[in-house]
């Protein structure tokens, strides 16, 4: 593409925004606030699909306890400034003021009583209130640095992002003519293209292109906050058992989660898992302890005392706090003690019990992998975070350039803490671009 080209064909804007997610729009009308003339490109057919199908519907907007440590990335310390100077109650006071009636879940999830659609809105609306242009289907061709002009540093060509409809139409029709180009400079472009989790979504790799063609580093992507699949008996077991939940403790040797699990037809699911997920890597072993209020060595080897007679599964089902249910009982019989399931605890030797004990206190799986971009709720990895400023989002290495949300290595756990970080990257970008 030659710079050449009569400048008089591009639309100037003082602020060009790639990625009508969560952090951009906020990016938006944080900027535009500010007087700043903002657009907004995205390549999807509507703004904020992620926003809508998130928590359910609901969209889990925020968190009532954000700290540091919900995150993870390469550069622990990153998130801090940003998650400081915006902090969950200044999202909170804007729902507030939009009248969206919300409610508390467990571990300070805040949801909208009715739709994430009134989340969505609250920030078109405020867009629009501060002059934000929004310009849909636009799929981007090519970004340039440009010399010569004391207004713009960055030179974008789009073209109209076919629907399928469309596309059919032109094959069929053999047209085979380029679609028109339309072109924009601006003096700071942001990159908020979120990362590849749910490609139903509209869900591509162009952030991370864009961050390389300026020299950025990528830490390595991976699905996360994903359920886990498993093959071979162990997967056979699993299925059997969909549709199970059950609270447990998930571990592995980085972490420990005490949440609800859930059997599914395709492996492992429920918060467990998926907070899980972010501190797994593929061959690692995890660890599960299915009744996490009961020392269960202790409880059976008391039982062989004052019970000996009783078998196994009857202590089970009777005598923990949180029996494990029935149907569950039954297939873990089968996988760990089928040998012994008709033997009275008087004959078991304290050896096997002790080791049953610890099997279902620390039940050892190891994943086949897990159901990948496809379900995954957010990206873990990203632009390399030592290479932005943590106070203003913008690149160490372009001016102007400035990275916001899931495509920077900066990944939070289930529980609104990814949609915190969006808005925080969006506000401290916006103050200042």
């Amino acid at each position: 593409m030659s710079n050449q080209r009569n400048t008089s064909q591009y639309a100037h804007y003082d602020v060009i925004i790639i990625g009508a997610g969560a952090s951009g729009l906020y990016c938006a009308l944080t900027a535009g606030r500010r007087g700043r003339r903002v657009l907004v490109l995205d390549h999807a057919n509507k703004a904020g699909k992620k926003i809508l199908m998130s928590g359910g519907g609901r969209c889990n907007f925020t968190n009532y306890f954000v700290e540091p440590e919900h995150f993870l990335g390469a550069n622990q310390h990153f998130c801090k400034s940003a998650l400081s100077r915006y902090p969950s109650w200044e999202f909170i006071g804007m729902v507030e003021a939009h009248k969206i009636p919300y409610h508390e879940r467990e571990h300070g999830q805040l949801f909208c009583d009715d739709s994430a659609q009134d989340i969505l809105s609250m920030l078109l609306d405020e867009c629009a209130a501060a002059g934000v242009q929004v310009k849909l289907n636009a799929q981007i061709e090519s970004v340039q640095t440009i010399e010569h002009d004391k207004n713009a540093r960055f030179q974008l060509l789009t073209t109209k992002q076919l629907s399928k409809k469309e596309k059919q139409e032109r094959k069929e029709a053999a047209n085979q003519t380029k679609l028109p180009q339309t072109g924009y400079r601006c003096e700071s472009l942001v990159v908020a293209t979120g990362g590849l989790s749910i490609p139903t979504m509209g869900a591509s790799g162009l952030g991370y292109e864009l961050a390389q063609q300026f020299g950025h580093t990528l830490i390595p992507t991976d699905a996360s906050l994903v359920p886990f699949t498993f093959t071979d008996k162990t997967g056979e077991l699993i299925r059997a058992l969909s549709g199970i939940s059950l609270p447990v403790i998930a571990s592995n040797e980085r972490t420990s989660f005490k949440l609800p699990l859930l059997f599914t037809h395709r492996g492992l699911s429920g918060p467990s898992m998926l907070q899980l997920s972010n501190y797994w890597h593929t061959g690692e072993t995890i660890s599960i302890n299915l009744l996490p209020e009961t020392d269960t060595t202790a409880l059976l080897l008391t039982h062989k005392k004052s019970h000996p007679k009783q078998l196994i599964r009857t202590v089970l089902a009777d005598y923990t706090d949180n029996a494990l249910p029935k149907k569950l009982l039954t297939a873990l019989q089968t996988h760990l003690w089928e040998d012994i399931k008709d033997t009275e605890l008087a004959n078991i030797k304290d050896e096997r019990l002790a080791e049953l004990g610890a099997s279902l206190n620390g039940w050892q799986l190891k994943p086949s992998g897990t159901e990948g971009y496809r379900t995954a709720e957010v990206t873990r990895g990203g632009v390399k975070t030592d290479e932005v400023s943590s106070k203003t989002m913008q690149s160490n290495l372009q001016d102007g350039l400035y990275f916001i949300g899931e495509v920077l290595d900066v990944t939070g756990w289930l529980g609104g803490y990814n949609f915190q970080w969006a808005w925080a990257s969006g506000f401290v970008s916006g103050e200042i671009v």
